[in-house]
């Protein structure tokens, strides 16, 4: 006999959507639960009861992949389309009520950390009734976010042309040779850009914007790098700049953290002029509190994150490195 349909609305609760929803978007219980700050069993509690009240299996595991059954299929489909409704509301009534109440969340490639946060501290003072998450990442995170639309605004140091997207630039972004102090390099003139395929060479991870750059302008004078490692943290590598373990290359941002004494060549081609960018999905309505703090990046966004880099690096000592290398032509 068959059974009656369940009433979902009774039987169903709306964190059980949204935990499922995390699940189908990310494709793993594990990244589900951290994007919620929540525990895997947790996790797996709520869809074990979502199953249960939908009377069918969500989804099924192949091998250590997990895929989407046809009624989780469905379900995915669903759960869209309401939260999408929901957050259409929840943009109205804040829009109605102005920046007195609101919502911003925003995601960075890693190297922004050294100023984002700064930039939103000092627009959340001006606007205490705003409710801001910063969630800082690699790119190939901040990319998954944007083509998912899990954020209002994204900062990428090179807009990714792989999606559809809107970019604005607020901030410069120069990149600069770091060497040991006493390194050959630093303390002279004009050193040709051919001599950084002399020493080893500590890069970030491929497929990180400042290794693309380097990369690009290497390529286009015939300069072969020695990449001694790869590493995927800017103070990783400046710790070992330090070290002595070779040279690199950074966004002149990240001095303003230390790390080590480090010394700045002044080598041809550099630094590397680039810039910040604040990205989101073309098409995207942005709340009036995405409108605001882009307008603010726009107006100040380079004042008050050159402020704060400045008053970082006058009380590192990384800057008595910084100041040698200076003393030779810069």
């Amino acid at each position: 006999m068959n059974q009656p349909p369940v009433n979902l609305r009774r039987h169903v609760s709306l964190r059980q959507l949204e935990v499922f929803e995390a699940i189908a978007r990310l494709g793993s219980f594990k990244r589900a639960a951290q994007t919620l700050h929540v525990t895997q069993p947790t996790v797996s509690m709520q869809i074990k009861k979502l199953s249960e009240a939908v009377g069918m299996p969500l989804f099924e595991q192949v091998g250590k992949r997990i895929y989407l059954t046809d009624a989780g299929r469905t379900l995915y489909e669903s759960c869209q389309e309401m939260f999408g409704t929901l957050e259409r509301f929840e943009m109205a009534v804040a829009n109605m009520k102005g920046l007195t109440q609101g919502r911003l969340r925003l995601a960075v490639v890693t190297t922004a950390k050294y100023f984002a946060p700064r930039l939103l501290g000092i627009f959340c003072e001006r606007s205490p009734g705003v409710e801001a998450s910063l969630e800082v990442t690699n790119r190939e995170r901040v990319l998954e976010r944007l083509q998912t639309n899990q954020d209002d605004l994204y900062i990428f140091g090179q807009p990714p042309a792989e999606v559809d997207v809107e970019s604005v630039s607020f901030l410069r972004n120069p990149l600069v040779v770091l060497a040991p102090p006493g390194h050959p390099l630093a303390g002279r003139g004009r050193v040709p850009l051919a001599e950084l395929g002399e020493y080893p060479f500590l890069a970030r991870e491929a497929g990180s914007g400042t290794r693309l750059a380097v990369e690009r302008l290497c390529d286009t004078h015939g300069v072969s790098l020695k990449i001694r490692m790869e590493l995927g943290s800017n103070e990783a590598i400046k710790q070992s700049v330090a070290a002595g373990m070779g040279i690199s290359v950074l966004s002149q941002h990240t001095l303003g953290s230390g790390g080590g004494e480090v010394a700045l060549p002044d080598v041809e081609g550099f630094p590397i002029e680039r810039h910040w960018y604040l990205v989101y999905p073309t098409g995207k309505q942005l709340s009036i509190a995405a409108r605001t703090f882009m307008e603010y990046l726009l107006e100040e966004g380079s004042q008050v994150a050159e402020a704060g880099m400045a008053g970082s690096q006058r009380s590192e000592p990384l800057n008595r490195g910084a100041a040698a290398a200076g003393s030779g032509g810069r």
